[in-house]
């Protein structure tokens, strides 16, 4: 399984914490130390389109017009947190979030 998000995300963290307990052999990414790739991203993207970024977030209030209008996997690649976490791959699963349903999906929650 691998876990993309932030060391410092309070949602990350629960649902790292969660997985592990429930026996999850978990492969974490941080996106702002690791980095995703452009291929990740666009992958990520085809499957959930706009809800993949986080327009509540810091980096999202401090982007102009011009940035928030580039090209979607383009500005996820130049600013990371911007990704709504975490993205969670297991073979071909992927979930974004850890709302009560995801959490459901994955560890019974």
């Amino acid at each position: 399984m691998k876990f993309y998000g932030l060391k410092t995300c309070d949602t990350c963290r629960k649902a790292l914490k969660a997985l592990r307990l429930a026996s999850y052999d978990v492969d974490v990414v941080d996106v702002r130390a690791d980095g995703v790739t452009q291929q990740d991203l666009q992958r990520f993207w085809t499957a959930f389109d706009i809800a993949l970024i986080n327009k509540k977030s810091t980096t999202w209030r401090g982007l102009t017009e011009e940035q928030r209008g580039q090209d979607p996997v383009e500005l996820l690649l130049e600013n990371p947190t911007l990704m709504k976490r975490p993205v969670i791959e297991d073979g071909d699963r992927l979930t974004l979030g850890w709302g009560k349903d995801v959490a459901a999906s994955w560890v019974g929650e």
